[in-house]
């Protein structure tokens, strides 16, 4: 014993002095995920991909809300999440020490408002999610002065969309029948 002593005081000053200073860590660590909610439209698609099934995604219509939550308990920092999501919004972070006295402190919340449809007033998306499928739309179609007339259209819920799509092909063949009798 008194040999293995000796052994370790010629050896020095440990290597890492972790507990007493920071531990950095190496580059493309998977540690702690962390969401942007300035980012995040809402989509799902990081709940999808979660293998682990830490990260939910509950839509509740009577608070016109869809809270996204994180568990980390259940969260094996596979890195899915982050890999698709659209905004990258959620990216892992070096942070892993996630030792907590209180349950609750492991879980990480959002909440997004939704967009309600125009035409019956059902929420049918969050509304960060329209907006931004709107502005993309216009810069596709190079077309901003369109913008009103896109947002009037992503303003439908799909169900109102899909019956005005049929209302409208409606008209069309009848004019068309019409213009060939003539």
């Amino acid at each position: 014993m008194l040999k293995l002593l000796k052994t370790i005081l010629r050896a020095g000053e440990p290597t890492v002095k972790y507990p007493f200073a920071p531990l950095e860590v190496c580059p493309g660590f998977r540690g702690k995920p962390e969401l942007d909610p300035q980012q995040c439209i809402a989509c799902g698609a990081c709940t999808t991909a979660c293998p682990a099934n830490a990260l939910t995604l509950e839509t509740d219509a009577g608070e016109n809300s869809r809270v996204w939550q994180l568990f980390i308990g259940r969260c094996i920092y596979c890195g899915r999440c982050e890999e698709v999501c659209p905004t990258r919004a959620i990216r892992l972070s070096e942070e892993f020490e996630l030792a907590v006295t209180n349950k609750a402190d492991l879980y990480v919340r959002a909440t997004f408002r939704l967009q309600h449809c125009r035409e019956c007033g059902v929420p049918f998306a969050p509304e960060k999610s329209v907006t931004l499928a709107v502005e993309l739309l216009a810069l596709n179609q190079n077309a901003p002065h369109q913008l009103e007339n896109l947002r009037a259209q992503a303003s439908l819920c799909p169900a109102c969309r899909r019956r005005a799509a049929l209302e409208h092909r409606g008209s069309v063949n009848v004019h068309y029948y019409l213009k060939e009798q003539a």
